[in-house]
């Protein structure tokens, strides 16, 4: 994969972009703000497309021949090996309650591979970062996934348990259920981040974009953990995405694929 800018300085603009969309979200969190419904009835805010539209012309500033692929406004399309995936608000509905578990969300895919993804919550002033082969960091010190290596006493976190029997999910959930210790519903982005700084084992999502998933495939993965969809395979493209400490892998598959 040959490229002439490093993914440090990529990380670098990506930690800088998503903490001024955080910024401008939070101008207008906590204080009512109208929502609109979108034609897949998920809901949507000014902030939303504030803060999407800042970062398009932060990359766009910067990096004027990248492609572009994000929540709000789609694809703009170029012909470059880089591409950056973004969500300006991952976690929209808890935004609109006024609960700060919503983040800012950033990654860069080179040649078809996710190498940098950021998290940036604003509302709890918290970032999580990675880039390929640089490890990850919450808030600037070193992140890890836990040691836990039982899944009875594992802690698994999740967006909506009411998603999981909407997608087919629901015997699995169940079976999730009864081989951990804890289940919290901590949910979207934040869940996954949970994971890859050692606050919890597993995260749980049956639906998801790609948008949703391309900055947590190098945090989970320079954390020490896993970023896959519920077969096991590391991609951001199959609609769903689970999360864990890597130890718990195999073990979540099997209870996952049981029969």
């Amino acid at each position: 994969m040959a490229h002439t800018t490093s993914t440090h300085t990529f990380l670098d603009f990506a930690i800088d972009a998503a903490w001024q969309a955080g910024q401008s979200t939070l101008a207008h969190f906590q204080t009512g703000v109208a929502v609109e419904q979108k034609a897949d009835e998920s809901p949507v805010t000014i902030a939303d497309r504030g803060a999407e539209e800042l970062l398009r012309h932060l990359i766009e500033s910067r990096f004027p021949d990248h492609a572009i692929f994000g929540e709000e406004f789609g694809e703009a399309e170029r012909d470059s090996i880089y591409r950056w995936i973004i969500d300006p608000i991952d976690g929209t509905r808890s935004f609109i309650r006024g609960v700060p578990l919503y983040g800012v969300l950033i990654g860069l895919e080179i040649g078809g591979e996710v190498v940098v993804g950021v998290a940036h919550f604003p509302g709890l002033g918290e970032t999580v970062a990675a880039a390929r082969g640089e490890g990850c960091r919450w808030n600037g010190r070193p992140a890890r996934v836990s040691d836990v290596a039982r899944l009875d006493q594992a802690l698994v976190v999740y967006t909506s348990c009411a998603d999981f029997a909407l997608h087919g999910r629901d015997q699995a959930w169940v079976r999730i259920q009864g081989a951990t210790q804890i289940q919290r519903g901590w949910s979207d982005c934040y869940g996954h981040c949970l994971v890859a700084t050692g606050r919890a084992e597993l995260m749980l999502d049956p639906i998801m974009n790609a948008w949703d998933c391309a900055a947590l495939v190098p945090i989970l993965q320079e954390a020490g953990g896993t970023f896959t969809d519920w077969n096991g395979e590391p991609t951001i493209y199959s609609g769903e995405a689970l999360s864990t400490n890597g130890t718990l892998f195999s073990q979540v598959m099997e209870v996952i694929h049981a029969e």
